[in-house]
């Protein structure tokens, strides 16, 4: 009830209030303002419709980076060969060729996600068995996987596709951080329409880490767009929502040579099997 009070007028107004369960039944309610209240008004507010409510107290916050903070708190993250980190580490990781700095921010792809992870596991299986002369990440978000690409196949021509333009910014921000700026092609894009992924050929690898609704619905145009023998690691599934996505790549001609689970989630390895 005392979260409810501090939510709704006459009370100041809080920029976000939180309620952790302490003890059972004891709670505690927290709530953040950009000024100052008035302590003694919140106390009279409370204590009018709350019974045994404890003491109240203020403290100020201190004015820090508080994403920067959260941010510095991510481990690196290890896929295959590859391994993610963020500027925090920078130190640590920046002469090896297969590390990728991204920082968590309003693209997904930190490789924090068991879905990205998986899929580097992914590309660095197949890398490891042939080469690939023209890759797609589709969906980028950070364009990690695009990175991850370009850094393993130094002769590949890498694209990133996103239909949100701001992790279309943030992909190519990503590039150039990573020095794959000149490396990396970013193209605004839902699925496969775009001029330039059309002018490319026929993709010999396809990574898309998305949903499953859309990447059924791609199946046909996934086709269309992969080389024979053509390569496709999918994620962004549950694994009860495996089947459907295997049911729907196998009736346009793929088969699944590889399938990796973690936490829930599943990444696919399929192979076009059509000319």
């Amino acid at each position: 009830m005392a979260a409810d009070l501090l939510g709704e007028p006459p009370a100041p107004a809080a920029l976000a209030i939180t309620l952790f369960e302490l003890r059972p039944p004891t709670f505690v309610v927290e709530a953040y303002y950009d000024h100052e209240p008035s302590l003694a008004a919140l106390r009279r507010l409370l204590t009018e419709q709350c019974a045994g409510l404890g003491a109240l107290a203020l403290e100020a916050v201190p004015d820090l980076n508080w994403v920067a903070l959260s941010q510095a708190a991510l481990p690196p993250i290890r896929a295959g060969r590859f391994v993610v980190h963020g500027s925090h580490d920078r130190s640590r990781f920046a002469m090896r060729r297969l590390a990728i700095e991204i920082e968590a921010g309003e693209a997904f792809g930190t490789g924090h996600n068991a879905t990205t992870a998986l899929c580097l596991e992914a590309l660095d299986m197949l890398v490891r068995r042939r080469r690939f002369a023209r890759v797609l990440d589709l969906g980028c978000g950070s364009g990690l996987l695009a990175i991850a690409a370009a850094r393993a196949l130094p002769d590949a021509r890498v694209f990133a596709s996103d239909n949100d333009p701001l992790a279309i910014k943030i992909a190519r921000d990503n590039t150039r951080l990573n020095r794959m700026g000149q490396r990396v092609r970013t193209v605004s894009a839902a699925g496969f329409e775009h001029a330039a992924l059309q002018a490319a050929g026929s993709f010999d690898l396809v990574l898309a880490n998305i949903l499953p609704g859309p990447l059924v619905d791609l199946a046909p145009a996934m086709r269309r767009a992969i080389a024979c023998c053509g390569a496709i690691v999918l994620s962004g599934l549950l694994e009860h929502q495996v089947r459907e996505v295997v049911a729907a790549y196998r009736s346009q001609g793929f088969y699944l040579w590889r399938r990796t689970r973690r936490a829930g989630w599943a990444a696919l390895t399929l192979i076009n099997t059509r000319s």
